[in-house]
């Protein structure tokens, strides 16, 4: 398998913008590409879920293990020609000081060739001790080319060129001009998701045709062909559990304001006998027939007067969680499940299941990695975890909940992180669990199946299915579904 890793020096240095542009760039060219992202986000992965026309997964080295690190990867690789990963933050960075979780051991461990993008801007003989540097400090990583970003132009391009042929032997793939087109809309937590813009599409087709014009297509494809082979455990998806029949239905609102999904945890549900039912926050009138609940994350305060405007929706989930219908809500969920949203001088009024308000605030109250510990009040049924075990998930919210009452019970008290409060997480509401936490099932949580068989031991009235047996693949396959925000839903395909 071709396969590749686009990383940088440091964040900030158009990765996203290079890697989106050759996954558009080489699917125009008939190459079926396979895009990844590693660390924790929804937003890039959406925009190379349009460019590639696949769904983008995310490799995590801090929440998987290096087994489910493997096994994800393996399961987007059927059907494709081109494994193209884009790293996060620089090539050596990483949660961990010995490098365990930097992009340059996912390198190691995925086997990738790196490709090395460069802002170049206010750089011309300073560029060889920097990459010099590079390739010293890990001789056993392949860094096999250099992409200059951001240059000034001809003149600028002409110098960068002489300076890096002659004190190192990296070849320049290409040099990305300074260019206001290759620009996409930014917000607080990166780019805006594309399925927020009409013209989505027609911005990544116009970074493809800019980035394919000045980026060596072929010596990308030649570089990524020199992967190795696929280390044991990668070649085929590794099937580990056996899929349910669905038996029941859980309501996913999916739409402008909610889209913050990742596909292998879409997937877990679908095997532990979920079925997937998208609803429209900002546009249908009632809920679908549905036995629970998921409310991800998203932007809920870019869309404040629909929300606020569609009482009829909101009504009936407060009605339906009221009466205990389970739900589980992400980060922006919690807040749309609050009483109000206050943002920009606004106050809309919201679901109101929470009693709390959410306020946002100029600056980030919660980013990152967390660690949370189950307190005895998790409904959820348990995991095989003791309670005191390590939950790994991540957060990322610009918002707080005001007004709680103190005797408000929680799922999770809080390790590392600011989840509600510093102190707790997981807000405990009737049958709802609403956190700012983002969890993964794949980060061992098991969470999809915890919910799942919670859902369905609060629907009465249906017998438990026969289980179809070991004839579909384990979980990161992408859940299929009617996507109306805009992006690719398309399931991935399956190992024969």
């Amino acid at each position: 398998m071709d396969r590749l890793l686009v990383s940088a020096a440091h964040k900030s240095s158009g990765k996203t913008t290079v890697t989106l542009g050759l996954a558009a760039a080489l699917s125009a060219q008939g190459t079926a590409v396979q895009p990844y992202k590693k660390g924790p986000d929804y937003i890039d992965p959406m925009w190379l879920s349009l460019a590639a026309g696949r769904p983008c997964l995310n490799l995590d080295p801090h929440l998987m293990a290096d087994e489910a690190l493997a096994r994800c990867f393996a399961q987007g690789l059927p059907g494709a020609g081109l494994a193209l990963v884009e790293g996060n933050h620089g090539l050596f960075d990483g949660l961990a000081l010995d490098g365990s979780t930097s992009n340059a051991a996912l390198a190691h461990r995925l086997g990738l060739p790196v490709l090395l993008v460069i802002d170049v801007r206010g750089m011309t003989r300073g560029i060889a001790p920097l990459l010099l540097g590079y390739q010293a400090f890990d001789r056993g990583l392949h860094i096999g080319g250099v992409v200059l970003n951001r240059v000034g132009g001809s003149r600028h391009e002409s110098k960068l060129r002489a300076v890096i042929e002659t004190y190192t032997d990296l070849p320049v793939l290409g040099a990305v001009h300074e260019d206001p087109r290759l620009s996409v809309v930014e917000r607080h937590l990166g780019l805006v998701p594309s399925s927020e813009l009409g013209d989505a599409a027609a911005r990544v087709t116009r970074i493809g045709h800019i980035i394919g014009a000045q980026v060596d297509l072929d010596a990308v494809r030649a570089l990524a062909a020199r992967a190795p082979a696929l280390a044991p455990g990668l070649e085929r998806p590794q099937r580990t559990t056996q899929r349910r029949r669905p038996d029941v239905r859980i309501g996913i609102a999916r739409d402008r304001a909610f889209g913050f999904y990742y596909p292998d945890d879409l997937q877990a549900l679908e095997d532990a006998g979920a079925e997937l039912v998208p609803f429209d926050t900002l546009h249908d009138a009632q809920l679908p027939a549905v036995d629970g609940l998921f409310i991800g994350g998203g932007f809920p305060e870019t869309c404040l007067d629909a929300l606020e405007a569609n009482a009829s929706l909101r009504q009936e989930i407060r009605q339906a969680l009221q009466a205990g219908m389970p739900a589980y809500a992400e980060c922006g969920g919690l807040m749309y499940l609050s009483r109000s949203i206050r943002f920009n001088g606004r106050t809309a009024q919201m679901v109101g299941v929470i009693p709390g308000d959410a306020v946002m605030q100029p600056r980030p109250v919660g980013r990152g990695y967390v660690e949370l510990e189950e307190t005895a009040a998790m409904p959820w049924p348990a995991a095989g975890l003791a309670r005191t075990d390590a939950v790994r998930a991540h957060e990322f919210h610009h918002s707080h909940l005001q007004n709680l009452d103190d005797g408000q019970a929680y799922a999770w008290r809080v390790r590392r992180g600011q989840g509600i409060d510093g102190l707790h997480d997981g807000i405990l509401v009737h049958n709802l669990l609403a956190s700012y936490a983002h969890l993964r099932s794949m980060a061992g949580t098991d969470w999809a199946a915890r919910f799942a068989g919670f859902v369905r031991g609060h629907r009465p009235g249906r017998p438990l299915p026969v289980p179809l047996g070991d004839t579909m693949p384990a979980s990161c396959t992408a859940a299929g579904l009617a996507d109306t925000s805009g992006h690719v839903s398309a399931r991935l395909p399956t190992s024969a």
